[in-house]
């Protein structure tokens, strides 16, 4: 019988390794026979998504952004022309509702890190663009944002950089396929 993986006594981290060792260990014991393999990947991958998160949110948190801001100004950076973009655009190149934008959008206003201008032949409608101050942080954070995404996967070669981008882009071209919402 094999013994069981032992996990550190501490209860602040547990090293993923370790985690989906004593996981697919408790499997065997619970269900002899399974493989828990599928869970195992999600899992490590769910583990990736929220270490990279973390590591990444050090650049723009500091600046009062969050996620969800950082990528609607970042977007308004690149895609906007001189006009700016209309909130439908803006949820078209983030991929995000409506709704989301809605929020984001009075967020960046508050703070003064957008402008809208509405229509004047619709007042429903509006465009959305950096103001001077957005446009200063964005080309403030965007360097540091960058080394930082270096820095990130700089614990990979060339080769295996053009590896995880196919191999995740074909998993990611699977399931919009499957499910295109």
């Amino acid at each position: 019988m094999t013994p069981e993986p032992v996990l550190p006594t501490s209860t602040r981290f547990i090293s993923t390794r370790a985690l989906l060792s004593r996981i697919r260990a408790d499997w065997q014991r619970a269900r002899p026979g399974l493989d828990p393999s599928p869970m195992l990947t999600y899992l490590l991958l769910d583990r990736l998504h929220a270490a990279l998160e973390r590591q990444v949110n050090r650049t723009y948190a500091p600046a009062g952004l969050n996620p969800a801001t950082w990528d609607l100004l970042l977007t308004l950076r690149r895609s906007s022309p001189p006009g700016g973009l209309t909130p439908t655009e803006l949820a078209q190149l983030t991929a995000i509702s409506g709704a989301s934008i809605t929020n984001r959008i009075a967020r960046l206003l508050a703070r003064g890190l957008i402008e809208r201008q509405l229509s004047e032949h619709d007042r429903r409608s509006s465009r959305v663009r950096l103001s001077r101050q957005g446009l200063a942080l964005a080309d403030e954070l965007l360097p540091r944002h960058l080394e930082n995404e270096r820095q990130i996967f700089g614990a990979l070669g060339d080769t295996e950089l053009v590896l995880l981008e196919e191999l995740a882009g074909r998993l990611l071209a699977s399931l919009e396929s499957a499910d295109p919402t």
